[in-house]
């Protein structure tokens, strides 16, 4: 099992950000299909302001993120979900032109220590 831990900012603007919220009670049962076809065996976002936080448990089997991005573009319901999520993100200062969620960089692990 790998762990990816990646950022993406929120829109600052209070009601986007509940509805944000609201849509991850519950995602959709195709969204949660498709990752679970692509490798990803939990998925967690936290929120601090606009900052959130996504970690990644995945298959290292199965899951790649060329391969997830592949299987996501040619579906056309996540597709949909990107597009209604991109409503309410926004990329952080230090993302790629074009990318979403950032892979962050670990800098300490308490188990090595």
């Amino acid at each position: 099992m790998k762990r990816y831990v990646l950022a993406l900012d929120l829109v600052d603007d209070a009601q986007r950000m509940a509805e944000y919220e609201a849509a991850h009670v519950r995602i959709w049962p195709q969204v949660r299909e498709h990752l679970h076809a692509t490798g990803v065996l939990n998925m967690e976002i936290y929120r601090l302001g606009t900052r959130m936080c996504m970690v990644m448990e995945v298959d290292e089997a199965l899951y790649t993120p060329q391969a997830a991005a592949l299987a996501a573009a040619h579906n056309p319901v996540i597709q949909e979900w990107e597009t209604l999520m991109w409503r309410y993100q926004q990329a952080t200062p230090w993302t790629p032109a074009g990318e979403k969620w950032t892979e962050m960089k670990r800098i300490f692990d308490l188990s090595v220590q």
